[in-house]
């Protein structure tokens, strides 16, 4: 494992400084193509920006192409390049891939074909169709893309709604949002973690149902043995390797399967700064087949948001935010973030969960105050 961290590895997704710091900190030497080419990725990593389609999207293809410019050993990916088989195949080529392969993604991927295998396991999950429910019919749905990442484009559906052929519907299950992230070596998962998930939360700047961050909870052994389970038979089922995650709604702590993301997930550093785990490393053993014990759990609670622009803002002098250890994922100055963009990431730890949610939300507010009080403003 040591040899592997030594090598050349190119790193691709939305946003990759997570990965990226894991894998530097590991002894990697990190070449990343991402979206937004922060300045602390930029202190790690060769930053690429990643080319965009005409909407203004990163386009997976485009990127696989741009990789192949790129003198690397290994390669590895994170959200939403699991939406992108036939990119992640480009990408590996000639290359030692760390992380589930296209053939893998395509099935995990599917949303159907995700809840029939969920249904045969017995697992609890929400009934997923690709056609309108029958006028009788009282569930509450919401509209997904197939592809989706982030909570982004999810919607209530309502009666008379056009369902596109790139959505389906998914019952609306009432509970609390969380996941379990883990490692796997095909057959076996070994359990990193149980988190709380903050989803279009206006303290941060957030609305509908997007992602903005993530909460240990190190207080929940019941829902924690459950997700674990999950985890497992999810595995075996997939044949998933790596460091992954699986989102869930919990109901009296039983997790309710939502989606599966085969890759390493917003929530991993958590565990990074929580534990000393390396993720990279651990990403690396699953991939190998060289699973370890996982870490004790961690005894407090470690927190993430992600900061989203309330209004357009040009930012003023973002440099000092480096020598900060709470923040990441910092721009440029004088970048220019419109509204309902991610500004930045910062962190926040407690005794539970409640008190490092509280933590993130007096942080945030701090970190608004000067963003849209003292930095060069616009009107949205």
């Amino acid at each position: 494992m040591s040899a592997i961290a030594r090598q050349r590895v190119l790193l691709a997704g939305v946003s990759v400084r997570a990965l990226a710091e894991s894998a530097a900190r590991a002894g990697c030497d990190v070449s990343a193509i991402d979206a937004y080419g922060d300045l602390d990725l930029r202190r790690i990593a060769h930053t690429v920006a990643a080319p965009r389609g005409d909407d203004g999207r990163i386009d997976a293809l485009a990127v696989a192409r741009t990789s192949r410019q790129i003198e690397a050993d290994l390669v590895a990916y994170v959200s939403n390049f699991e939406n992108a088989p036939d990119a992640v195949r480009a990408m590996a080529r000639g290359r030692t891939l760390v992380g589930n392969p296209p053939a893998i993604l395509r099935r995990v991927r599917d949303p159907l074909a995700l809840a029939r295998a969920l249904s045969r396991l017995g697992l609890p999950t929400p009934i997923v169709r690709a056609s309108a429910p029958l006028p009788a019919d009282t569930t509450r749905w919401l509209l997904k893309p197939r592809s989706s990442g982030g909570g982004h484009g999810i919607v209530q559906w309502t009666r008379g709604m056009r369902i596109p052929r790139t959505s389906v519907v998914q019952q609306r299950v009432r509970g609390a949002p969380g996941s379990i992230v883990f490692v796997a070596d095909g057959e076996h998962a070994l359990p990193l973690a149980l988190t709380r998930q903050l989803a279009g939360d206006t303290e941060f700047g957030a609305d509908g149902f997007a992602y903005c961050g993530s909460i240990l909870e190190p207080n929940h052994p019941v829902l924690l043995a459950h997700a674990s389970e999950l985890a497992r038979r999810v595995t075996r089922e997939f044949a998933l390797r790596g460091v992954c995650g699986i989102d869930f709604i919990a109901r009296d702590s039983i997790p309710y399967a939502i989606e599966v993301n085969p890759r390493p997930t917003a929530s991993m550093e958590l565990v990074e700064r929580a534990t000393g785990c390396s993720i990279w490393l651990a990403h690396v053993a699953g991939c190998t087949r060289t699973l370890a014990m996982p870490p004790a759990p961690a005894r407090h609670s470690e927190g993430k948001a992600v900061l989203y622009a309330r209004r357009s803002v040009v930012l003023g002098d973002t440099t000092r935010w480096l020598t900060d250890p709470d923040v990441r994922d910092i721009p440029a100055p004088g970048e220019r973030v419109a509204r309902g963009s991610p500004i930045c990431t910062i962190f926040a730890r407690g005794r539970t969960s409640a008190l490092c949610y509280a933590a993130l939300v007096r942080r945030a507010r701090v970190r608004f105050a000067e963003i849209e009080g003292r930095m060069h403003r616009r009107s949205a």
